[in-house]
């Protein structure tokens, strides 16, 4: 019974316990409530699935590029400019 699936005994026997615990009268009513259950989670996870395709397939602007820095003028000295000089004597 649990190995592979419903057969065809098991099927009518849940149709008949369904048929002996809510009447005739219910049966029709409860189908209803289920297919209108399944169509709004239907329509909710399409909704959902076109926002999130939405969302991924939005292009990006280009963000516009900061002007470059600008150094001092001033020039720098180097570590032999630096030095103090020794005269010969």
């Amino acid at each position: 019974m649990f190995g592979g699936g419903f057969g065809a005994q098991e099927i009518v026997l849940i149709l008949i316990l369904v048929l002996v615990l809510f009447g005739a009268k219910r049966i029709p009513d409860i189908m209803r409530g289920f297919g209108q259950g399944l169509r709004e989670f239907k329509e909710a996870s399409s909704k959902a699935m076109s926002d999130i395709e939405q969302a991924t397939s939005v292009e990006t602007k280009p963000q516009p590029s900061a002007p470059p820095a600008t150094t001092s003028a001033t020039p720098t000295a180097t570590a032999a400019e630096d030095a103090p000089k020794i005269e010969p004597q």
